[in-house]
């Protein structure tokens, strides 16, 4: 049993007609890997069953397609050339691989030679048919983390990734032996992709490791789509294409986010970074005054009390800054000192009662020995109750 080309070229009307039955393709979409073939017998508008297929019918064959006539089970002949083909029952196999080139031609000859029927025809034919188009948008995720040692944070991450791949049928005899249920008349790709996912997994996780030990930082990772296809090629070749006729064409990672520990430690790196940029650091320290000047100013307890921890927080920012390499400032010039004023416990020169920098209390003067007493406003020496020199009262 085998089938004979008719007509080079697929063509409808009137030639279609001519043949008493002729077998069609199911409907075929986007994630469909493989459909049967129907039978449109001369005179009906609907597809019937094609169970038995007679001698004599034809078979129509689109492109970027495989039909295999099946023979009880087995693989009788096949063609993947674009036409019409008549069955015969006492031809040989004619094994149309069409332009699906020389190596894949003769690897589907030796398949073939493997699955063949061997004995007469058995009353039960069918044309099945193989989507040798890329089937895309297959959806997957990562259900845990993977690891990832990234040089640049000199630390092991760990992200999940999801996004999509694409495959496509290589080998038709060793799919369908392989990959395709008994008996089924129409299959998507979702409806077997479940038991290929675990070992899809398991392939990325591979290619990503290997693209960590080629120093691709982890940001760049959703960007390497066509590098991590290759890996994943590599990857699944002896399980998905050796044995199952099928290959990853491509993979595409639509978002990455990384578990609670890798998001903190990336954070805080890229702080650390910041803060090691003089610039960057200047820039944020000032608008941290602006910021604790604004606080400051809005604080329940008082304005005063609010500045007050504005100012000692503006003093612990400004060791910070003091650890850093700074340029050299330029020096004030030396404050002139007035009579009557005192120097704080900062080293900042007043004459007023409070140290204008830092908010202390002008301490009071010691007694003088003789029985005089200092003035708290200007310093002057007095016996009286009232100072000789600004007429401030002598402290009880």
């Amino acid at each position: 049993m085998g089938i004979i080309k008719a007509v080079g070229k697929a063509v409808s009307g009137a030639l279609a007609d001519s043949w008493l039955e002729t077998i069609e393709p199911d409907s075929m979409g986007d994630m469909t890997v493989m459909t049967k073939g129907v039978a449109v017998r001369k005179g009906q508008n609907k597809k019937g069953d094609a169970g038995i297929i007679s001698n004599g019918s034809v078979i129509h064959v689109y492109p970027n397609m495989m039909m295999l006539l099946i023979d009880g089970g087995r693989v009788v002949d096949y063609s993947s050339e674009e036409g019409y083909y008549q069955v015969s029952l006492s031809s040989a196999p004619s094994l149309f691989a069409g332009n699906l080139g020389s190596d894949i031609a003769d690897s589907l000859k030796d398949t073939f030679e493997r699955i063949k029927f061997g004995g007469a025809p058995s009353g039960k034919q069918m044309a099945v048919y193989i989507n040798l188009q890329e089937i895309k948008g297959i959806k997957f995720g990562t259900k845990n983390p993977v690891n990832y040692f990234d040089n640049f944070y000199n630390a092991e991450l760990f992200l999940r990734a999801f996004g999509t791949y694409s495959i496509r049928i290589t080998d038709p005899l060793k799919f369908y032996a392989e990959a395709i249920p008994k008996n089924a008349n129409r299959v998507e790709i979702t409806d077997i992709n479940t038991q290929y996912m675990a070992e899809f997994l398991d392939a990325f996780a591979s290619s990503i490791n290997k693209m960590s030990m080629e120093g691709t930082r982890i940001s760049y990772v959703q960007s390497k789509g066509r590098e991590l296809s290759k890996y994943m090629a590599d990857a699944l070749d002896d399980e998905w294409e050796g044995l199952r006729g099928m290959q990853v064409c491509s993979v595409g990672i639509e978002s990455i986010s990384y578990d609670e520990g890798s998001q903190k430690l990336i954070n805080m790196r890229n702080e650390t970074a910041m803060m090691a940029d003089p610039s960057l650091m200047n820039a944020y320290m000032q608008k941290s005054v602006a910021d604790g000047i604004k606080a400051a100013g809005g604080n329940a307890g008082g304005a005063a009390i609010g500045f007050m921890g504005f100012n000692a927080a503006q003093s612990a920012g400004a060791g910070i800054l003091g650890a850093m390499p700074q340029q050299p400032a330029p020096q004030a010039p030396a404050q002139q000192q007035q009579p009557g004023g005192w120097t704080c416990s900062c080293g900042t020169y007043n004459t007023g009662n409070f140290c204008q920098s830092c908010g202390n209390k002008k301490p009071a003067p010691a007694p003088a020995a003789d029985g005089k007493w200092f003035c708290s406003e200007c310093g002057t020496p007095n016996t009286g109750k009232f100072c000789q020199n600004c007429g401030n009262k002598k402290a009880e």
